[in-house]
């Protein structure tokens, strides 16, 4: 019988979560950028070998903070743990054990059983392998490590090897030929979000959220998608349309781009921007947006 299990990926923003699990299954599953905290819910990712399949949970980056918005992401990350067969905790090679690697540890105690490591961006010029390996060796000392660099693809298939024999017999829970099994609508939203956040700077990124509004068909099938971008000040409103619409224009035209690039019809977006200042302390907001 085939193999199959859940793969939480665990570690602080920034270590590579995203990027690794688009190059495990070979399409953009996940939103990737520079900015920390890109990911704000857990998206799965499928991966089918002739072992088994493999489902891919990429989790919010584990940040210190007591806001309302990152108690909320950190809840996300602790119940995919939970709840996962495996937990894949990643590392970066190319910063030193902090605080915030000492709480993602702490984070995963009580899974250590289960737990597979990596060591990424192992190709970096900066990269310090050792010293990750010595911080994972000395909290979870029966986890095995591997490296690997989610960037150039290398150390992969060593790492699926790894995960897969720690995986158990048994159904395999999505159709062979899925890679993700989100909704067309989450992931356009989060096409758009990517470029908010590859485009903006400061405390923009994280202001932002994108509200699905309406949608129709149009020829050939194509979509017309309406969507909202919502922002926390007004100012912040001024710099996401852009002189003359200028930063909404090409969020807009790089995100059909991408996204044509997704689904085997046209979708073409209609973007508008609003304030909503309390967004981030709305509970029935942060519950709706963050799952």
């Amino acid at each position: 019988m085939a193999k199959s299990a859940f793969v939480a990926i665990a570690g602080r923003p920034s270590a590579g979560k995203s990027t690794l699990l688009n190059a495990l299954c070979g399409e953009k599953v996940s939103i990737v950028s520079p900015v920390p905290q890109t990911t704000r819910n857990t998206v799965r990712g499928i991966v089918n070998k002739p072992e088994g399949q493999l489902v891919f949970l990429d989790t919010p980056g584990y940040h210190l903070s007591e806001k309302k918005l990152n108690l909320r992401l950190r809840n996300v990350s602790d119940e995919a743990f939970a709840d996962a067969d495996i937990v894949l905790y990643l590392v970066d090679a190319t910063r030193r054990p902090g605080p915030e690697e000492e709480a993602v540890a702490a984070a995963l105690a009580q899974v250590s059983s289960r737990l597979v490591a990596a060591i990424n961006k192992v190709d970096a010029l900066e990269s310090d392998a050792a010293a990750a390996r010595l911080f994972i060796a000395a909290k979870f000392p029966s986890a095995p490590i591997l490296e690997v660099s989610a960037l150039k693809a290398v150390g992969l298939d060593e790492l699926l090897a790894a995960l897969y024999a720690r995986a158990a017999e048994g159904p395999a829970w999505y159709p062979e030929e899925y890679y993700t099994d989100q909704e067309p609508v989450f992931r356009i939203a989060e096409i758009i979000r990517e470029k908010v956040f590859l485009h903006t700077r400061d405390e923009l990124p994280h202001a932002v959220y994108v509200s699905y509004e309406d949608s129709s068909r149009g020829e050939n099938d194509s979509l017309l998608a309406s969507y909202d971008l919502v922002v926390e000040r007004e100012s912040q409103k001024g710099m996401l349309i852009g002189k003359g619409g200028s930063m909404i224009k090409r969020i807009r035209e790089e995100a059909e781009a991408d996204l044509a690039g997704i689904f085997d019809y046209s979708v073409r977006l209609k973007l508008s921007v609003r304030v909503d200042p309390d967004w981030k302390k709305n509970d029935k907001r942060l519950e709706q947006l963050i799952f």
